[in-house]
């Protein structure tokens, strides 16, 4: 799918025609440049490459500078192939928030934000067991079993146990585009986006 590459700016709310206080996240989405365009004959599949944010020449790998060079764009700090795009683009071309213009809905992928280890409360929504009369000590917060006594004598994979939540590649679909701003190269979206503030995030649409 076509699509940007972007920054999370933070949270506001906007009002709609009927007076609805809607809450909407802003992201700011391109410009990006074109670094490289894959084909069938050459690479197996067809996809364009997008840079998106300066990056100094000296955090800059060698091969990477020859690869901005040969598209003629300074360097660029995050990278990401699309699909799909309808019109022609060529190396060192930019692309910018106005493809949105015409949209209504987009999928927005991200990276959620890090909680570290947490429990089976948090992390999947358990209830605890027991009550805490008759006696319960100290495991309100605790999964109960998570295993037969004799057989199969394990504990199958996969089960929901405590451990490490969040920081994971999370894509949210369908979310309403409320107002494009070319101008600051800003994009409105109704609701949350998964990442913190300044996070990079893909927007397709």
């Amino acid at each position: 799918m076509p699509g940007l590459l972007g920054k999370k700016i933070g949270m506001t709310s906007v009002f709609s025609a009927d007076g609805k206080n809607v809450p909407c996240t802003v992201i700011e989405a391109g410009p990006c440049v074109v670094t490289q365009i894959k084909s069938v004959e050459k690479d197996g599949y067809a996809a364009v490459q997008l840079g998106f944010d300066e990056a100094k020449e000296k955090n800059t790998t060698m091969p990477m500078m020859g690869h901005f060079k040969k598209a003629g764009t300074t360097p660029k700090r995050h990278l990401a192939e699309f699909k799909g795009f309808g019109e022609e683009l060529n190396l060192g071309d930019t692309v910018t928030v106005e493809m949105f213009a015409d949209s209504t809905f987009v999928d927005v992928i991200g990276t959620s934000k890090g909680r570290g280890f947490q429990g089976v409360v948090k992390r999947h929504g358990f209830g605890g067991v027991g009550q805490t009369t008759h006696g319960q000590h100290n495991r309100a917060r605790k999964p109960g079993s998570i295993g037969a006594c004799s057989y199969p004598a394990k504990v199958f994979k996969g089960l929901r146990m405590g451990g490490q939540m969040g920081n994971e590649r999370v894509t949210t679909h369908n979310l309403q585009i409320l107002k494009v701003i070319p101008e600051h190269n800003l994009l409105l979206i109704k609701g949350s986006v998964p990442g913190y503030n300044g996070s990079i995030v893909i927007i397709e649409k």
